[in-house]
């Protein structure tokens, strides 16, 4: 039998080290990263609400008398729009592009429903903007620390399906943004 040498025992040894440095180096960087706090992606536009809240006992009384249902028979998540006072022009131009951000979600788009809750706008240009929209008031003004004060603006927040608060997007927010946020949390 041909016994290797030291040496050819040696270099084998190195290159299965090396075989392995390769493929360990990733995990070892990753988890470096990550103890470091930088975790690619995780950026939200909005701002975490914290502490949590269930908005599950708030109670929102939609149009139609109806009492608004938190948790869905579905797991489908709420984006809810809280107007400033007298929702106008540029209002009206957020709920719209919000409203597009759920189209962009396609096939995905029934699961996340839109909620207005306030004064509806009204004009011209309302019907169109406020179709795809469910509107409520909310009866014991619970909601009321989430609403913009200046005219013309409205805030956004981002509702789990189990009725969890999870993200504000406060007046002036980058519908952009929300629109990324959305493709993100919605799959």
């Amino acid at each position: 039998m041909n016994d290797p040498s030291p040496a050819s025992r040696r270099a084998s040894r190195i290159k299965l080290l090396l075989v392995a440095a390769v493929f360990a180096m990733p995990l070892l960087v990753a988890m470096i990263l990550s103890l470091a706090g930088w975790q690619p992606g995780t950026r939200s536009h909005g701002d975490p609400i914290l502490p949590q809240r269930s908005f599950a006992k708030i109670d929102i009384r939609l149009a139609d008398g109806k009492t608004y249902a938190w948790k869905d028979s579905e797991p489908r998540m709420t984006l809810l729009a809280l107007p400033g006072s007298d929702c106008m022009d540029n209002c009206m131009r957020l709920l719209h592009l919000m409203s597009n951000a759920r189209v962009t979600l396609n096939k995905n788009a029934d699961r996340l429903r839109l909620l207005y809750v306030g004064e509806p706008p009204h004009g011209p240009k309302a019907a169109a903007v406020m179709q795809d929209w469910q509107v409520g008031s909310d009866v014991e003004q619970k909601l009321a620390s989430f609403r913009p004060r200046g005219p013309d603006s409205v805030a956004a927040i981002l509702v789990e399906s189990n009725g969890t608060a999870l993200t504000l997007y406060r007046a002036g927010f980058d519908p952009n943004g929300l629109k990324k946020d959305l493709q993100k949390v919605i799959r």
